[in-house]
């Protein structure tokens, strides 16, 4: 790729969206970055995405934007689909046809979760609930286009910014004295902004356009239960709340989560030199991130 490109980010005001804006405040390039909003760009109006994207003429586009909202996708199954598959079909045509390479983010919700061994991309799909299905009908159909570019698969993904499991765990430990946590189910926690930043070196790679569809995954590494990682918040910020293990049965939720969604990453390191942090170091780099908020 030329030494000056244009990246389009969609999706700018989720997690990863917010991280890579983030990083790239701090880090500026000599590349051209454009961040768009759901208020930019809406993802449901497929025509509008081939003339946005037609207008911008980004040289690399990182789809951050997804439907992810995995209860609620069992009672809108539809609206799940328009983003997460039809939409992506829209930029991944789009994308071929403006000679742009297109970055895409899924999820370990395409597997069943019930290996016992992490996930390699060749693996075999089988998601569990409408988001699953939404997110893996996006992929193929991405790979289907012909466009240059790759799908990046993640998995219990938390940040500064939004809402997310582990700011969720920081508000409800300071607020009451006991708390029951998941501990059969496991994964490996990412950090926002360590996938943001391998979204950023992926999309300044040369290879990146000798690429068609392929699929990497990335996620910290190390393994461990949502307990797990409750029990290292409350050890690190000293909170005093009993926290107990509790198994999926005893937390019904109206999607079903995969018990084991460990990603193998070693794919992402071999072919492109990102090499994923270990959780807990994030975890603890993150935490003094968001109090510092």
């Amino acid at each position: 790729m030329s030494s000056e490109i244009r990246i389009l980010v969609l999706g700018c005001n989720g997690q990863v969206g917010s991280e890579i804006k983030y990083l790239q405040r701090q880090q500026p390039d000599h590349n051209e970055w454009i961040f768009w909003q759901r208020s930019d760009l809406d993802l449901t109006d497929t025509d509008a995405i081939e003339t946005a994207l037609t207008q911008c003429r980004p040289t690399v586009v990182i789809n951050c934007a997804a439907y992810t909202a995995v209860d609620k996708a069992e009672q809108e199954p539809e609206l799940a689909d328009q983003i997460n598959h039809l939409a992506v079909r829209a930029l991944a045509q789009t994308c071929q046809a403006l000679g742009a390479c297109l970055i895409h983010i899924s999820t370990d919700y395409v597997f069943s979760g019930t290996h016992c061994q992490p996930y390699r991309p060749q693996d075999a799909t089988a998601p569990a609930g409408h988001y699953g299905l939404s997110k893996l009908r996006g992929e193929q159909t991405l790979r289907a286009s012909g466009v240059n570019g790759v799908i990046v698969r993640t998995s219990w993904v938390y940040s500064t910014f939004g809402n997310n499991f582990v700011k969720t765990m920081l508000r409800l430990g300071a607020a009451k004295p006991a708390l029951q946590v998941v501990a059969d189910q496991i994964g490996s926690p990412t950090w926002a902004r360590d996938l943001a930043q391998a979204l950023m070196q992926l999309a300044i790679h040369p290879d990146l356009a000798q690429k068609t569809g392929e699929i990497y995954h990335y996620s910290n590494s190390g393994v461990c239960s949502w307990y797990d990682l409750a029990a290292h918040i409350f050890q690190a910020q000293n909170l005093d709340c009993q926290l107990s293990p509790i198994r999926t049965e005893e937390y019904p939720t109206p999607a079903k989560r995969p018990y084991y969604s460990v990603l193998d990453c070693r794919k992402i390191y071999e072919d492109f030199g990102v090499r994923p942090p270990y959780w807990h170091h994030s975890l603890v780099r993150a935490l003094k991130d968001i109090q510092a908020q």
